[in-house]
């Protein structure tokens, strides 16, 4: 079977973009200045940006990206972030109040727990991308050093887990914004339909208060 032209350049573009995403440490963390570890790579791709934006992966990564595509390896830019040991995210317990922002903001769904209730980490899940950081209203979350030293083939054997995570987490944050996005047009529906409703009662009592 051949393909045209156009569709030949889009395999090949989305197989450049699955190889350099395969290289990048799937942390998520946005320290690029991308909402994850595929858009970087499809920027990567494009020619629009260069491969030394990644803080977790650090030169390692660079010299992999840098050899897949034939580019000259870069420095680590620093002004993303600093290639530093593992961290790992901790919540303090008792100062929990349950909100679940930290919950949502996390993309690998290392947090566990639900509304007014404790939550807590799945330290062997959490990237350290400090996305939970933020949102947190209390600041009971906090980052710890593993104490492991920085470990690029286990990064690389996490990558593939820690993507599945990301997508099934973007999934179910798409399937609660469509039931949102539902529910808010079904009440619109059911607030015209009263409206309606109302406009046609005053209409008929008009209609019947001149017919007297």
């Amino acid at each position: 079977m051949r393909h045209s032209g156009a569709s030949a350049d889009v395999i090949r573009s989305t197989a450049l973009v699955d190889a350099i995403d395969a290289v990048l440490p799937q942390t998520q963390c946005g320290l690029c200045g991308y909402r994850g570890c595929r858009p970087y790579a499809e920027a990567i791709a494009a020619g629009e940006v260069p491969i030394n934006r990644c803080p977790p992966g650090g030169n390692e990564v660079i010299a992999e990206l840098a050899a897949l595509l034939g580019k000259t390896a870069l420095p680590l830019n620093t002004a993303h972030g600093h290639a530093t040991p593992p961290v790992v995210a901790r919540i303090d317990e008792a100062a929990c109040i349950g909100c679940t922002l930290c919950i949502a903001a996390c993309p690998v769904d290392a947090i566990v727990g639900a509304r007014k209730l404790m939550h807590t980490v799945i330290a062997a899940e959490c990237t350290g991308c400090t996305l939970c950081l933020p949102p947190c209203p209390v600041d009971c979350i906090v980052l710890e050093p593993t104490g492991a030293a920085r470990d690029r083939d286990l990064q690389r054997s996490a990558a593939p887990r820690l993507r599945e995570r990301y997508r099934a987490h973007q999934l179910r944050h798409a399937g609660r914004e469509q039931q949102r996005r539902d529910r808010a047009a079904s009440a619109a529906a059911a607030r015209k339909k009263t409206v309606i409703a109302k406009a046609l009662a005053r209409a008929q009592q008009r209609l019947a208060g001149r017919k007297r």
